[in-house]
């Protein structure tokens, strides 16, 4: 029995009451969706009294979550009351952790004021301006690529294409890109789950992040406004008076949510080509399906597993009588397999209708900002490599990132073919 099967035949027969999705092994192990199906079909509003992050309620429909996410006044994301993820610590002061604010984390005025100070670096015209850049930096990316050889697909081309876009849009200087990748994975972990040994060396990372960001602070200053986000930060008038920390909770927002998402989207993305070859081959001879094909990806990867809120007030949602103060956990990995709302949920559809129907960027006030530049970038990767091969071949198992916030790959070993 495959340990797959077995956990199927576990999350039909456990109790309810003894569900935790949020166990790190099974993201590991990738088994998470019998477990979900399950809470859905019986407990949509499930309580997990027990976690290594204290009791949560899972909301694990489409349409609630949808629910959840809009009504920013009885479900909060703000840090003061909680935190917009489960784990408190990764972005808390709380045991061990270090205090992260930013607006991902916050809710209205305070949300909308910082938000526009980094929104227009995603507006229209600078994805026009970006396009011919992602598009050269991807046909020097592919081309490198060795054709017929084993190689790790995250390694070489998730993390180096993101990597690179990410510091465009910091101007960050492009010989320590590296070290963007780095401290995005270092703030979404903790210690144990192999990127850290303790919370100390966590903190000092972090602080190390800190300084390089402030040192290009102060040089952005000096000059005239630039179209980077440093710039923006250093020149906006609400962001003159923030602190160390509100300054690193920005920068930290911005490096994992211009780099993760996208990066776990374009491992994913193998994955799925290795999976349902047939429907990568309709998108490869008919190029108009890649306009439905990358919200697939983005809906069939769904790279950010969850996103929590905090009640801020007693409150019965769906029969179940949430409490001021509990932690509301919205599974966007669950509500993106909801077979209410997606037809066949679990399969890779290449032209799926409404396929920008999905809950891979939330909802409401805090949708994601860089949704369309990370479709830009995935459209780019396919139509490239559409030019180059015509078949990725999976090698041996994927290794999966240890984390219930972060769907992504540490390893994919592929063999390209011409």
């Amino acid at each position: 029995m495959t340990s797959l099967q077995t956990d199927a035949e576990i999350a039909r027969t456990i109790p309810l009451d003894q569900i935790d999705v949020s166990a790190p092994d099974l993201y590991v192990r990738d088994a998470l969706h019998p477990y979900f199906a399950r809470l859905r079909a019986e407990a949509p509003v499930h309580y997990c009294k027990e976690s290594a992050y204290g009791p949560y309620w899972s909301i694990t429909k489409f349409n609630d979550i949808v629910a959840i996410d809009t009504n920013h006044k009885v479900f909060s994301s703000d840090h003061s009351v909680g935190s917009f993820v489960l784990d408190d610590t990764t972005l808390n002061a709380v045991d061990g952790g270090i205090s992260l604010p930013n607006f991902l984390g916050m809710d209205p005025p305070t949300h909308d004021i910082h938000r526009m100070a980094v929104s227009p670096i995603v507006a229209p015209q600078n994805l026009v301006r970006f396009e011919s850049t992602i598009r050269e930096r991807t046909r020097r990316v592919l081309d490198a690529l060795p054709v017929g050889e084993t190689f790790n697909w995250v390694d070489r081309v998730s993390i180096e294409l993101t990597t690179m876009m990410l510091a465009t849009l910091l101007d960050f200087p492009f010989e320590d890109r590296r070290k963007l990748t780095r401290w995005s994975d270092v703030v979404t972990t903790r210690p144990g789950y192999g990127l850290v040994d303790s919370w100390e060396q966590r903190e000092t990372e972090l602080k190390e992040c800190l300084a390089y960001f402030q040192g290009l602070y102060a040089e952005r200053k000096k000059l005239p406004p630039q179209p980077d986000l440093i710039s923006m930060l250093a020149h906006a008038p609400s962001m003159q008076d923030l602190g160390p920390e509100e300054f690193l909770g920005i920068l930290v927002l911005l490096i994992v949510g211009g780099n993760d998402t996208t990066r776990s989207s374009m491992s994913g993305s193998a994955m799925a080509w290795h999976q349902y070859p047939e429907e990568f081959a309709k998108a490869s001879a008919n190029r108009d399906l890649i306009a439905s094909m990358i919200p697939e990806i983005v809906r069939w990867q769904t790279p950010i597993a969850h996103m929590r809120r905090t009640a801020l007030e007693d409150i019965e949602f769906r029969g179940q009588q949430i409490r001021k103060g509990d932690k509301v956990v919205m599974w966007y990995l669950s509500g993106n397999r909801d077979e209410e709302v997606i037809s066949r949920p679990m399969d890779f559809i290449v032209d799926r209708p409404r396929a920008r129907h999905h809950l891979s960027f939330g909802f409401g006030i805090h949708r994601c900002l860089g949704n369309r530049l990370a479709e830009l970038q995935l459209r780019v990767l396919w139509e490239e490599v559409f030019n180059r091969f015509s078949r990725i071949e999976l090698m041996g198992e994927p290794v999966r990132v240890p984390s219930n916030l972060i769907h992504g790959f540490i390893d994919i070993p592929v063999r390209l073919h011409k």
